[in-house]
């Protein structure tokens, strides 16, 4: 049986972890990206999203989108989806786990302002 000290101590501690939780949620909600700031993050995906027609082979045969022009809270949230392993592609969690909530943020902005008529530019 847990004693009143420990049971007091193990609520208090899920009660801080909660908060600590929500805060970091509603903070990832805030984060406003910016499609500058995205262009000097964009490396990360140019070896495999800019390439036409391009498949990755592991662990299956996987046709690699082109992003330009995809909704900037869509690129956002499925790289955020990668990051905690909802989506399994193990390349892209692995690059996922290393962005920051605004980093995710300035991808998809910089992503969502590459459209057919932007001009030539080999990082869409």
């Amino acid at each position: 049986m847990i004693s009143m000290k420990k049971h007091l101590i193990l609520t208090q501690l899920a009660v801080c972890a909660a908060l600590a939780l929500s805060g970091l949620s509603a903070h990832a909600q805030d984060v406003k990206g910016s499609a500058q700031a995205g262009q000097g993050k964009v490396w990360l995906c140019t070896g495999c999203h800019a390439i036409p027609d391009y498949r990755a082979d592991y662990p299956l045969i996987y046709r690699v989108p082109m992003l330009g022009g995809q909704n900037a809270a869509y690129i956002a949230n499925s790289l955020a989806a990668y990051k905690k392993g909802e989506r399994k592609h193990p390349t892209m969690r692995s690059i996922a786990a290393s962005l920051s909530d605004q980093d995710m943020a300035d991808l998809g902005e910089y992503y969502a302002a590459q459209t057919a008529s932007s001009p030539n530019n080999p990082l869409k």
